[in-house]
């Protein structure tokens, strides 16, 4: 059985990029995160064809391209500064919680 992963650094609308599997080094947008599968959607990575049946809205059916989620241990934050995808760590301030990078220190939230 996978493990379940109840709290992620990951959030909607950070960038990362990915660091394992046939979209390894692309840069997207995160659209979604499912925390209690541990995986994410993001914006233009591992997109697939979806066929459609016919129906009252495409009376012939038909194809679209749409992104499938992929496991959030693929992914790696991006950071600004540093140019490259990094580890995140966490510092406390006035009692608030502050994503920053491991390797600069810049804030990422």
């Amino acid at each position: 059985m996978k493990q379940k992963i109840t709290d992620t650094n990951i959030k909607a609308n950070d960038n990362v990029v990915v660091n394992s599997g046939a979209d390894r080094g692309r840069r997207g947008k995160v659209l979604k995160v499912n925390s209690k599968t541990g995986r994410i959607i993001v914006e233009g990575i591992n997109k697939k064809h979806k066929y459609l049946k016919p129906g009252p809205e495409q009376p012939k059916g038909g194809k679209i391209n749409v992104e499938f989620p992929i496991d959030i241990s693929n992914v790696m934050i991006f950071c600004e500064k540093c140019k490259k995808g990094v580890r995140i760590g966490i510092q406390y301030k006035d009692k608030t919680r502050i994503r920053v990078c491991k390797t600069c220190g810049k804030n990422l939230d």
